[in-house]
């Protein structure tokens, strides 16, 4: 890749850091890790990999017309946007800032490793810290919260709800 190009795909990165998740609006996508890879084929055409958090997540079309709609408005015509499935996403792709503001929204981010995590229905046995007032004195209430990607858990101590990012 040539020093102008080089240039055009971090120009493409910081764009990509504007569009936000529209169900968690703290988030872009670039904190999610949902934007894979950008590059420039041959031809100048841009390229950008793309994976959604899980099969099927119905926020994806929202987030490929912000991405077409926001290439076009930072005048780049000449773009591909390709999802892909393989590898799955991960919370591991998260960025450290975008588990931050996770965080200071009242989600608890995925813990840096999970201590058990089974295909068993995702049980999930580790202690989930509580985005409000820090305690691990948690439980789960449902393995899903408000999208299938979270699980809704309680805080024994303030008594607050709150969404997790699951394993996965």
């Amino acid at each position: 890749m040539n020093d102008e190009s080089n240039i055009q795909v971090k120009k493409v990165w910081k764009i990509l850091e504007t569009v936000m998740d529209p169900e968690v609006p703290v988030l872009s996508i670039t904190d999610l890790g949902i934007v894979r890879n950008v590059k420039i084929d041959a031809s100048n055409k841009i390229n950008i990999t793309i994976t959604p958090t899980y099969t099927g997540c119905p926020a994806m079309d929202v987030i490929n017309m912000n991405i077409r709609m926001c290439m076009l408005e930072n005048g780049y015509k000449d773009f591909e946007i390709k999802t892909v499935l393989s590898p799955a996403w991960t919370t591991d792709w998260m960025s450290e800032a975008g588990k931050q503001k996770l965080k200071a929204y009242g989600i608890a981010p995925p813990n840096p490793k999970q201590i058990v995590c089974t295909t068993d229905v995702f049980q999930e046995e580790e202690a989930i810290q509580c985005p409000h007032c820090n305690s691990y004195n948690t439980q789960l209430i449902s393995r899903f919260g408000s999208t299938a990607c979270k699980a809704l858990y309680k805080c024994n101590d303030c008594f607050e709800t709150f969404d997790y990012f699951k394993c996965h």
